[in-house]
């Protein structure tokens, strides 16, 4: 079993950045893809970004793509996100989620979610 838990959501005003963190623990994580989704009140989970083991291959949803980087540290069992130039569209609860498949940006494919965290931006 595998437990992912967030961190680093907050409030930040339009334009500031922040950076989010998911830990990983319980068994390893070698060949997971590694992502995060977000999901705003009213509205479906929605494909951020996501990184392939080694991080050399990563995928983003074109709304975010030139402002958001993801990146990993295997030895910390942790991935990150990166957020700048951030905009009010971009409030929601943001998820960090592991998937064998390869199918990154579809949720329903995921092995294993964390409990999610705020992200909140003002205009």
């Amino acid at each position: 079993q595998v437990q992912l838990v967030e961190s680093g959501g907050g409030l930040v005003q339009a334009g500031g950045s922040l950076r989010l963190s998911c830990a990983a623990s319980g068994r390893t994580l070698s060949s997971y893809y590694m992502s995060w989704f977000r999901q705003a009140p009213g509205k479906e989970r929605e494909f951020v970004a996501a990184i392939n083991w080694s991080g050399g291959i990563t995928y983003y949803a074109d709304s975010v793509k030139g402002r958001f980087t993801i990146s990993r540290d295997n030895a910390k069992s942790t991935v990150y996100l990166q957020m700048n130039a951030l905009k009010p569209e971009d409030t929601a609860v943001y998820y960090c989620g592991a998937d064998r498949t390869g199918w990154v940006r579809v949720p329903s494919r995921y092995d294993y979610w964390g409990q999610g965290t705020q992200v909140t931006v003002s205009s």
